[in-house]
């Protein structure tokens, strides 16, 4: 039986999988729009991210909760976390695109950056610590 946790997980995945489905069709109707037949980097990039999230929520994420040794609570915290900085980071991209004043956010980037930089370093990066010690509790 799949654990109300993995369920979760591959919900939002499936939510972050259809919301990249409409972004591409954002980009697709800017590439028809423009001479040169290119959407802003950042539709692009957040149509692209987006669906790599999407699959690694529900590739990855899904499979560590689901087989973790670790209690629902931790599991939940722990995928609600990579969850959220995933969406974060698509956001931020959409974001940008509709703005289209820069196609490089690293070079024109704003002092709040470092605070969202690093948190989604601990969200991401620790969540799935978290997640993987969790299955190899219980699995390994």
């Amino acid at each position: 039986m799949i654990r109300t946790e993995t369920a979760w997980v591959l919900f939002f995945a499936g939510l972050i999988f259809i919301a990249s489905l409409v972004l591409g069709v954002w980009k697709w109707q800017q590439s028809i729009s423009t001479a040169d037949g290119v959407a802003h980097r950042y539709v692009s990039v957040a149509h692209n991210a987006g669906l790599m999230y999407s699959f690694a929520a529900a590739a990855i994420i899904a499979p560590l909760v689901q087989f973790s040794g670790w209690p629902a609570v931790v599991n939940s915290i722990a995928a609600a976390a990579v969850i959220t900085m995933f969406i974060v980071t698509i956001t931020n991209y959409v974001r940008l695109g509709f703005q289209a004043k820069t196609d490089n956010q690293m070079r024109d980037s704003r002092s709040s950056l470092r605070f969202v930089r690093e948190a989604l370093i601990v969200g991401e990066i620790g969540g799935s610590i978290v997640l993987l010690a969790g299955f190899a509790s219980a699995q390994l």
